[in-house]
């Protein structure tokens, strides 16, 4: 039978040894988390106060009863905990007894270590044999009143908690509950150590839970915050069910043994044989993780990649917001651990969004954008080794998705900008509405008073009230929406139609569009370009001489295969200010004597709403070419 007085020693030598690794880690992790710093002292107090029973079982009376009696501090700093745990958050100023009780803290610390030296210099305790055990603390003379007083201060601890409970939700109102827990648990324990000091002469068989009072404790509190916790307890679990599983197996082992004709195994007990082979499952669960890292090491040398890593390569490359500042990213960390130069490509199809590296690096990677999403690739130009392609492998699947993510932000984000676009126009087209309203109600006033003026002051009122008139209506135009009535056009014969309403003069016009050339367009809005444009040209023309005005069209076949009809105009007057080409199609940027500013940007507007483009070009062999192109010939 196993001596009782040796399994209280070693209950409480593990129960020491784990309290004092758990206030190490807890220190450790308090950087990030200051409220485990107050959890790591109670951790530290228990370790002490298991010292002292165990100083007190060798005979070491005094430093045994002196470690007992500084138990106050364990449930003055449990308090502290409390308190920080249930201020935690954005109802921190609440409760204003919580608020009041935290102010009180000094003072609770102080009368804590008061009540501990009266303790050690007043007649507290006596060491006798008591509970089966040779040498057991039992309370005494002020020693009740330290007992009282730690009593009082847990009893508080737990009213704080419990106000905390009422008062939380979700996640953090079932932690309290699992706090409350595995306190009530440790009341549980300490009270064992108390009953012989009443009279009741029992052996402490609940400090047999005493190391897992203390994980739970620990787990209910972070369990929510911190996942390498959650990840611990999954092994300790898969521990405690292997190490149950070893017991039925000893046992049954035991009970084999005879029958086999072995009667010296059979002999031994069966706590030695559970004994022994837990110490085997712990050391093999002990040398799993080193032996482990040996493997990867050997199947895949060269780079080791751990959970930092790409934790942290998962954090920088969601930080880019556009194309380019992601290559560069990208291309910054997979190098560093692959330790050579290599190219990172992104492309949508086969258009190119953005390259960072050399293009000569012999290791290139590439993020592609096809029909069914992303996909990473990559070709070496030399062979790499099983480490280096796990990594290079790795970070492409990070890379994949962070492609997807930046794809979905930007494509949201163009369409916030179109949304709001259309929500200025619109704006902007009621203030325009308006406008003309209000102005050519007191410009046709004007132009009836003008009636009875001379001629030559009527010419030049009627001819500015004409120029006020065109303003209001290309801003009408710009601003509002464009509606298009689609029909069958030849383009020859709409060309044709708006030159004759033009007054050319001397400017000589070459005109070479084929009869076969149709558009589906809107007339109207078509006419209007062909106007702005063409007026545009011989407002520089008229005076200069050997004018020519060209127009030639033809149809063309774009990449993807599609057809299309180029307008070419042509004029050889004075070229464009090549400042102003970047801006040419903004409202008001390059303005002629009698025009509103607002004509290439009606333009453009009308060229965009039947999908094609327009752009100014010097290279066709012209000083000013203009050139629209329209999809569906």
């Amino acid at each position: 039978m196993l001596d009782l007085t040796l399994l209280f020693e070693l209950m409480l030598l593990l129960t020491s040894l784990c309290a004092g690794w758990t206030a190490l880690w807890l220190w450790w992790h308090a950087r990030f988390q200051p409220l485990l710093s107050p959890l790591s002292a109670f951790c530290l107090m228990l370790m002490l106060w298991c010292l002292g029973h165990l100083a007190l079982q060798h005979q070491f009376w005094l430093v045994g009863k002196a470690l007992i009696l500084a138990n106050p501090l364990m449930p003055a700093f449990y308090l502290q905990f409390a308190l920080y745990f249930v201020a935690d958050g954005k109802n921190a100023t609440a409760d204003t007894g919580i608020s009041r009780l935290k102010t009180l803290l000094p003072l609770l610390f102080l009368t804590s270590i008061l009540v501990t030296l009266l303790s050690w210099s007043q007649p507290s305790a006596t060491v006798q044999p008591a509970a089966q055990l040779p040498q057991f603390f039992l309370f005494s003379g002020f020693g009740w009143v330290n007992l009282l007083y730690t009593v009082a201060l847990g009893a508080l601890a737990h009213g704080v908690l419990w106000q905390g409970w009422r008062n939380s939700s979700g996640n953090k109102r079932r932690t309290i509950a699992a706090i409350s827990v595995s306190a009530g648990l440790g009341l549980l324990l300490a009270s064992s150590f108390v009953l012989p000091s009443l009279g009741l002469d029992w052996y402490p068989y609940p400090m047999l839970l005493l190391p897992g009072y203390l994980l739970l404790l620990v787990y209910s509190v972070v369990r929510y915050q911190m996942l390498a916790v959650n990840a611990f307890a999954s092994r300790a679990l898969f521990v405690l069910v292997m190490g149950l599983l070893l017991l039925l197996l000893m046992g049954l082992i035991s009970a084999l043994f005879g029958q086999l004709g072995m009667p010296a195994l059979a002999a031994v007990p069966g706590w030695q044989l559970w004994l022994y082979s837990s110490l085997l499952l712990l050391l093999a669960a002990a040398c799993y993780r080193p032996l482990s890292r040996l493997a990867e090491r050997l199947i895949y040398p060269g780079v080791a990649l751990s959970q930092q890593m790409v934790s942290s390569w998962l954090s920088e490359l969601s930080k880019p917001q556009q194309w380019q500042a992601l290559a560069d990213v990208a291309a910054a960390l997979v190098s560093q651990p692959l330790k050579q130069p290599l190219q990172i490509r992104l492309q949508q199809g086969d258009r190119l969004l953005a390259q960072s590296g050399p293009g000569t690096a012999a290791l290139q990677l590439c993020c592609k954008a096809q029909q069914d999403g992303w996909h990473f690739v990559y070709s070496p130009h030399t062979e790499l080794t099983p480490g280096m392609q796990l990594t290079t492998e790795v970070f492409g699947s990070l890379l994949q998705s962070s492609c997807t993510n930046l794809e979905r932000s930007l494509a949201l984000a163009e369409a916030e900008k179109s949304r709001l676009s259309q929500q200025h126009l619109v704006e902007l087209g009621a203030l325009a509405a308006s406008m003309a309203h209000e102005l050519r109600n007191p410009l046709n006033i004007i132009s009836m008073a003008s009636a009875a003026v001379d001629a030559e002051l009527k010419g030049h009122i009627q001819t500015q009230l004409k120029r006020a008139d065109r303003l209001i209506a290309d801003m009408l135009v710009y601003a509002g929406n464009l509606q298009l009535q689609r029909q069958q056009l030849q383009l020859l014969a709409l060309v044709q139609g708006v030159l004759a309403q033009c007054e050319l003069g001397e400017v000589q016009l070459d005109l070479r569009i084929s009869p076969d050339l149709w558009l589906q367009a809107d007339a109207m809005r078509l006419q209007q370009v062909l106007i702005n444009l063409i007026d545009n040209a011989l407002a520089f023309l008229r005076n200069a001489p050997a004018a020519e005005l060209c127009i030639e069209a033809d149809a063309a076949t774009q990449t993807n295969g599609s057809r299309s009809v180029v307008l070419r105009l042509h004029n050889n007057g004075p070229a464009l200010d090549p400042a102003i080409e970047s801006r040419l199609f903004r409202p008001f940027v390059s303005k002629r004597a009698g025009g509103s500013g607002l004509g290439l940007a009606i333009v453009q507007r009308i060229v965009a709403a039947h999908g094609g483009t327009i752009c100014h070009r010097t290279d066709l062999g012209w000083p000013v070419s203009f050139e629209i192109c329209f999809p569906g010939a």
